[in-house]
């Protein structure tokens, strides 16, 4: 295989439980990531999902992708990706690049991956992750006192300096830098994406329910 899918989907979320499992449209929020990889099974040869959940492993099963059962010591709160996605690998024939789709980015432009693997192929990279420009004015709070970060008073948004974010909506690595412990090398190419499924990453209701929202509208042809 040259291309796999790792979906990690652990069990154990405490800010929202059952986190990969709830609903979104009536479909399990595993299930948009898997269903975006199915529709790229041009690009894609299979399709992991690593979860230490029977109920997620079921569902995954019932969707025709490939499980592996994760152990517990890889799947706790501060476990990072990288080792689940390492453990994956270790359970597989050899392959040459991983597309990491998480379960928390349901949803994502239906021609993403497809931009994404033209560029990360044209360019011969041996990463490449999603980012989106920050419009937001930033400060800290120093002593009591509010201290601009990334502007100045009376500064315009549109005259911010440009900054980004990890939006996590994909990541493409090679499967060689994933046994070093790496899923972004210090080379990697930040692919921008201005588009609204950009600011999604669910971690709390509130997250769920902007993503509901958001799906709701797609159906409708609203975005």
């Amino acid at each position: 295989m040259k291309t796999i899918a790792i979906i990690p989907a652990r069990a154990g979320s405490k800010r929202l439980y059952p986190k990969n499992r709830l609903p979104l449209g009536g479909i399990p929020l595993v299930v948009h990531s898997i269903l975006f990889a199915q529709a790229n099974s041009h690009i894609i040869d299979a399709i992991f999902v690593s979860t230490n959940c029977i109920i997620t492993k079921q569902i995954a099963l019932e969707y025709g992708v490939n499980v592996i059962d994760r152990p517990e010591y890889l799947s706790g709160d501060l476990e990072p990706t990288v080792t689940a996605m390492m453990h994956v690998l270790e359970n597989i024939v050899t392959v040459e690049n991983v597309v990491l789709l998480q379960p928390t980015n349901p949803l994502r432009p239906a021609n993403l991956l497809l931009e994404a693997m033209a560029i990360y192929e044209h360019g011969m990279y041996d990463s490449l992750f999603t980012v989106t420009r920050n419009r937001q004015k930033f400060g800290k709070i120093i002593n009591d006192k509010y201290v601009p970060y990334n502007y100045s008073i009376g500064q315009r948004s549109q005259d911010l300096e440009p900054l980004f974010f990890e939006n996590g909506l994909l990541y493409i690595t090679k499967a060689s830098l994933i046994a070093e412990r790496c899923i972004i090398s210090e080379n990697a190419f930040p692919m921008e994406v201005d588009h609204i499924y950009a600011t999604i990453d669910i971690d709390t209701q509130e997250d769920f329910d902007y993503a509901a929202y958001l799906y709701k509208q797609s159906l409708i042809g609203k975005l």
